[in-house]
């Protein structure tokens, strides 16, 4: 009874070094919801509403990424399964399937489960001894992007060209085809991707917009429209060695130049006078202000971490004022005194800069 005793008192007085360590929030496993909405974040890509798919029975409607998570498994991107599991901790195999999916390394349909082996292989961003089921931390997964998104922007690519004789012709996704715009097929890049390919031989580089689907050359990796083609080579070199750099959906990236649209009500009764923009171009100040009191409850940044608030905001006499430091997407928690409460996402990009193409079709 003693010896229970004086533990007991060793751990109300001295709890932490008898307890193990507190982790830090990058420690800490993520939850499957957690490193899904990051992942699909880095690729600045957008989401739509969609009555197409049925949702995940575990994901509602006024959940955290919901809009996100039901579009991606309409893209089959997550699989069509009843349950997402979102607030499980995230394994490595589906990070590593979900990065592999974002990215557009080969068509959907060769990225299963089964096939991660190979994709690992090809794209060795983490240890062969890894264990499959070992819990993705927040650290774990910035540097498994990292490593990925760099061994794309130096993988070298042959990229061709097609021309006059498909003007007129509608592309994959339903355009006119002009050679004379900036823009290129590629085999699985989302139709409106931006992409920057840089031409190996001479270091000239060109934006072009994805807006149909090809080549079908064996070996070849991209068809850039002529005007494109001949703003980084020669139209004589036919074929050339190239990187690509993805910069993001073109309705986002370029944003910054036009007006964008705003997210308004909390409620019904519950109005920003302006509202949180879809897109902010970087180095811009969000500012809210409403006909009633709002509460900002939570700002997800683009790497994942979470800063709480508990700001009350004053009607018609305050603002929440808020200056985004690097371009990503952020999810706001805002929500009223009585309880209710909705996210709001904005997407900050920094525009092109004077020294790219001066018109991307």
């Amino acid at each position: 009874m003693v010896r229970l005793f004086l533990i007991f008192l060793l751990i109300f007085l001295f709890p932490f070094p008898l307890l193990a360590e507190e982790k830090t929030v990058s420690e800490v496993p993520l939850t499957r919801r957690e490193g899904f909405l990051m992942i699909w974040e880095s690729m600045f890509r957008p989401t739509y509403e969609t009555l197409q798919v049925k949702p995940f029975d575990d994901v509602e409607e006024e959940d955290m990424g919901y809009r996100t998570i039901t579009w991606a498994k309409r893209r089959n991107i997550l699989d069509d399964d009843a349950h997402f599991w979102p607030n499980e901790p995230l394994t490595l195999r589906y990070a590593l399937l979900w990065l592999y999916r974002t990215r557009n390394i080969l068509d959907i349909t060769q990225m299963r489960l089964e096939d991660l082996p190979t994709l690992r292989q090809r794209y060795p961003i983490i240890s062969p001894q890894t264990d499959w089921e070992h819990a993705v931390t927040l650290e774990v997964l910035k540097e498994m992007m990292y490593a990925l998104d760099t061994m794309l922007l130096h993988e070298v690519h042959e990229v061709s060209f097609y021309a006059e004789e498909f003007r007129g012709d509608h592309t994959a996704f339903g355009e006119v085809f002009n050679p004379d715009d900036f823009t290129a097929a590629h085999r699985s890049f989302p139709s409106d991707t931006l992409v920057r390919v840089k031409n190996m031989e001479n270091g000239k580089s060109i934006v072009v917009r994805i807006n149909d689907r090809g080549p079908y050359v064996d070996g070849r990796d991209i068809d850039l429209s002529l005007a494109a083609f001949l703003a980084i080579a020669d139209r004589s070199r036919g074929v050339i060695q190239a990187t690509f750099q993805r910069l993001g959906d073109a309705a986002l990236v370029q944003s910054c130049s036009q007006e964008s649209r705003y997210q308004r009500r909390i409620t019904r009764e519950t109005r920003f006078h302006r509202g949180v923009p879809h897109v902010l171009s970087l180095g811009d100040t969000l500012s809210l202000g409403s006909t009633k009191w709002f509460v900002i409850h939570s700002i997800r940044y683009p790497d994942g971490a979470l800063q709480r608030f508990q700001d009350f905001v004053r009607p018609k006499k305050e603002q929440f004022s808020f200056k985004p430091s690097r371009e990503g997407d952020y999810v706001f928690l805002i929500g009223t005194p009585e309880g209710r409460r909705r996210e709001f996402f904005m997407n900050v990009v920094a525009c092109l800069s004077a020294g790219d193409n001066q018109k991307i079709e």
